[in-house]
């Protein structure tokens, strides 16, 4: 558990930790230079439990917080803390018992539910009742290349299948969706899950909300990595649908590693344009080009179901021929 100026509400996440029904675990705790009384806090439930220990992050940030975390553990089975959020009393007990029924080689995962002292945004309702709908029917990675599809506290795998998985090696951010694809290009199978396990605390400071690490950028660079090195059919004609921001993104990458593709959208103002040299063509164009392989990046619900529906009258399947980048 990697910690950092979250003093505020770091009892609350420690308590829900000692209050777990399942009692054999140990908490690798790491201050990563907290400027509040975070460590003096770890140090204090330390004392008091000897299964709580506490180190300082000579380096710095998330990636080597949780490194070292996870040099100092014993433990078969691995799994993932935020500093503030809240685990549900049987949380531990119901991913260890999920992962060791089903066996190595796959994940356990449970629902999550945020929580806030203000209002949440419709966009955070919207992304848990779609990530709990998949956890739900066990389908997580059918979408991976749309939102990170595991969330990063509530998950627990095998020792030797995080380490096939390169464990936390890589210095990549964010480095919760780089592990999910690593998850899932190494084969691990997901444990279907209909109960919450999880509460996410949002806040305006929160890490993931103010880190430059979790930019929207970031986020298209690591499904476009991925998108390359796993799936992209190099005997199929590349196609980008959509020419937003993230459209625009993707297209920049694929430009800068020289791959070649057709643009096409939607929007009459952008058809026929040229945006980095290359020609905007209607979507219709997309029945004429043979042997195709799409990525999408229209991000608006009905426009998706939309875009589903002229996929399946081309007979294209998800996951195959077109991917939802969004």
């Amino acid at each position: 558990m990697p910690v950092k100026n979250t003093a505020q509400f770091l009892e609350q996440c420690l308590d829900s930790i000692l209050n777990q029904t399942y009692s054999n675990w140990e908490l690798l705790a790491v201050d990563d230079g907290s400027r509040d009384s975070s460590l003096s806090i770890l140090k204090s439930y330390s004392e008091k439990d000897s299964r709580v220990k506490v180190f300082t992050n000579k380096g710095k940030g998330i990636i080597e917080a949780l490194r070292l975390a996870y040099s100092k553990s014993s433990g078969e089975l691995i799994t993932r803390m935020d500093s503030d959020d809240i685990m549900i009393e049987d949380k531990l007990e119901v991913l260890s018992a999920n992962l060791i029924n089903k066996g190595k080689g796959n994940i356990a995962v449970g629902l999550v539910k945020y929580f806030s002292d203000n209002s949440l945004g419709e966009g955070f309702k919207k992304y848990e009742s779609w990530l709990n709908d998949l956890i739900t029917k066990g389908s997580c990675f059918d979408e991976i290349y749309k939102e990170c599809v595991i969330p990063s506290p509530c998950w627990m795998v095998y020792r030797d299948d995080f380490e096939k998985c390169e464990a936390l090696r890589p210095n990549r951010y964010p480095e919760d969706y780089d592990l999910t694809f690593r998850f899932y290009i190494n084969g691990l199978k997901l444990i279907a899950c209909n109960k919450i396990l999880h509460h996410w605390r949002d806040y305006a400071t929160r890490t993931s909300r103010t880190d430059d690490n979790y930019a929207d950028n970031t986020f298209i660079a690591i499904k476009a990595d991925y998108f390359i090195s796993q799936e992209y059919d190099k005997t199929k004609h590349l196609v980008v649908w959509g020419a937003g921001g993230k459209g625009k993104a993707l297209a920049q990458i694929l430009i800068k590693q020289n791959i070649d593709f057709s643009w096409i959208c939607d929007n009459p103002k952008k058809i026929g344009k040229h945006i980095y040299d290359k020609k905007m063509l209607a979507f219709s164009e997309l029945e004429k080009i043979e042997n195709t392989q799409s990525i999408v990046t229209v991000a608006n619900p009905n426009a998706q179901e939309q875009i589903k529906k002229y996929f399946d009258k081309l007979n294209q399947q998800a996951m195959k021929d077109y991917y939802f980048f969004c």
